[in-house]
């Protein structure tokens, strides 16, 4: 029996093979592979290796050059202040540079202007039993009778030769006046009305050097027997072998060590800071090389002088008090040494709370220096500054 194919001509069923592609090889292999459709489907794109991608290769540059710009921040020697050369601060570095009296130190305002020949014997202070932090050091009172020495009649500083250097220098002027807080054209009154004197006591101060047309500063321990000027409350404000000018000690966030040359006979526990008098001084009782004793006029020369009796006390007492933060070198304001406020005995020191956030430069570069001298003066040790 026949049967007539449909009309349509399509197949009426699902074809009798596989839907599409080759038949898949024989059980055991044998054969050829099966070549691949050439139909119209496109191959697959071969896949990329990682650093073939854009976003990818950028952000592995930008960690990269992070990474280094980082690590050289970190790497710095003045990370968290500013350097010496930029007349900036810093008390991270916690360093004291020691000046011995006649050294006229790194970058000098002036050449020398210390004239006297002969020197104040040395003096080591009295009092300060009681335990200090390690950042203190002993205060005397600026108006102290023997706190200062040299020779009667005699100046330890060339006060006219001063102001000459600093006038043949408008800009070291200028840099002079900012940090005195005064005018430039004020810088010769403010020299005439100073004191020539010599220390008798190791003493720590601020120092500022004169660098790329800028004051820098940083803290130092000058010896005994160096030549200063002080103002009327007592107040070491030049040092005469370099012309720098000077400005009370900056509290150090710790225990400082001392860097440069010491001498002979130094210690740290012997080391004082000149705190304001209470009242500008009337005269200066200072002792000389012999042992005799004599009073200066504040802002004399020495021409003044006349010799007086023997202090009660000729080594100054000492009272254990912590620096404080330097005054501001952008005014141009004239300084003032305000006394400190206290009900104790005005003869030394009172205590001050150092400050929180104050900066200070370290010093220049210079040899490590340690505290090899013996103690002359019997007072408790105390760590600042030291080694």
């Amino acid at each position: 029996m026949s049967v007539d194919p449909p009309s349509s001509g399509r197949p009426t069923g699902p074809p009798s093979g596989p839907l599409s592609g080759p038949s898949p090889p024989p059980p055991g292999g044998g054969g050829p592979p099966a070549e691949p459709p050439t139909g119209g489907g496109r191959e697959p794109e071969p896949r990329r290796p990682w650093w073939g991608s854009v976003p990818r290769v950028a952000i592995i540059a930008t960690a990269v050059v992070a990474a280094v710009i980082l690590a050289v921040v970190l790497s710095r020697p003045d990370n968290g202040g500013t350097g010496a050369s930029d007349g900036g601060t810093s008390t991270a570095s916690g360093e004291v540079f020691l000046q011995p009296a006649a050294d006229t130190g790194p970058d000098a305002f002036t050449e020398s202007t210390a004239e006297e020949k002969s020197s104040a014997s040395p003096v080591s202070p009295s009092g300060a039993t009681e335990s200090a932090p390690q950042n203190a050091v002993r205060g005397v009172n600026g108006g102290a009778p023997g706190l200062y020495g040299g020779t009667r009649n005699v100046a330890s500083c060339d006060v006219e030769k001063q102001i000459t250097y600093l006038g043949e220098s408008p800009d070291k002027q200028r840099a002079f006046a900012s940090v005195a807080r005064i005018e430039p054209s004020e810088v010769p009154d403010y020299l005439r009305s100073l004191t020539p004197v010599q220390l008798r006591m190791d003493t720590r101060v601020t120092n500022h050097g004169y660098k790329d047309g800028a004051p820098t500063s940083y803290q130092a321990v000058l010896q005994a027997r160096t030549a200063v000027l002080v103002d009327d409350r007592g107040v070491p404000r030049v040092r005469c072998a370099c012309g720098n000018p000077l400005s009370p000690p900056v509290a150090q966030q710790s225990a400082p060590r001392t860097t440069g040359e010491s001498w002979p006979g130094y210690t740290s526990s012997n080391v004082v800071m000149v705190t304001p008098a209470p009242e500008p001084v009337d005269a200066f009782v200072m002792c000389e090389p012999d042992g005799e004793w004599f009073e200066r006029q504040p802002g004399d020369t020495g021409k003044k002088d006349h010799k007086t009796q023997k202090p009660d006390k000729p080594s100054p007492s000492a009272s254990v008090t912590t620096p404080t933060a330097p005054p501001d070198t952008t005014s141009s304001q004239p300084p003032t040494s305000e006394p400190p406020t206290s009900d104790t005995d005005t003869t030394g020191p009172t205590t001050d709370e150092p400050p929180s956030s104050d900066t200070q430069q370290p010093p220049p570069d210079g040899g490590t220096g340690s505290d090899t001298g013996s103690d002359t003066g019997g007072g408790t040790t105390e760590q600042a500054p030291a080694s």
